[in-house]
């Protein structure tokens, strides 16, 4: 009998060791799921910060590169600034852009007109107008028309 008890509690703890191994077997599963889940995302963070880093670079070299190409353009833009500058200069002086003749012509012509602006007169109209008279013009005329339907 001392067999039997033997193999039977041998048995029961074989069964029980069986579950625990089970039970134990899918925590520690789980547990290993979530070690790699975070390890993947510790990796993909430290790839994201390196990407922003790079790109924070590159932006500010290409920052920089904007600056230098605004400044060259600023001295350009100064440069023609100044030798246009000079250029119209010299040129109002030298040619300007009518004739002596055709100056004198243009002020003449100018001087006539403001004398025949000045010389006309106004008229005074007291006669209303033709829709609003004694006469209608027919435009606002009260007549009725007549409806004819074709049957």
């Amino acid at each position: 009998m001392d067999v039997v008890i033997a193999l039977v509690i041998f048995i029961i703890g074989g069964i029980g060791g069986f579950f625990a191994n089970r039970l134990l077997s899918s925590s520690s599963q789980e547990q290993r799921k979530l070690a790699e889940q975070v390890n993947k995302s510790e990796a993909a963070l430290d790839q994201y910060k390196l990407d922003v880093a790079e790109h924070l670079s590159s932006s500010a070299k290409l920052l920089e590169q904007m600056n230098s190409t605004c400044q060259t353009a600023m001295k350009q833009m100064q440069e023609s600034t100044q030798l246009l500058q000079k250029a119209t200069t010299v040129e109002v002086d030298s040619m300007p852009f009518f004739s002596a003749e055709t100056q004198q012509q243009l002020a003449q012509t100018a001087t006539l007109r403001h004398q025949k602006r000045s010389s006309a007169v106004t008229e005074v109209i007291t006669e209303a107008p033709l829709d609003y008279s004694d006469t209608p013009s027919g435009l606002f005329d009260e007549q009725k028309q007549k409806v004819t339907t074709a049957e």
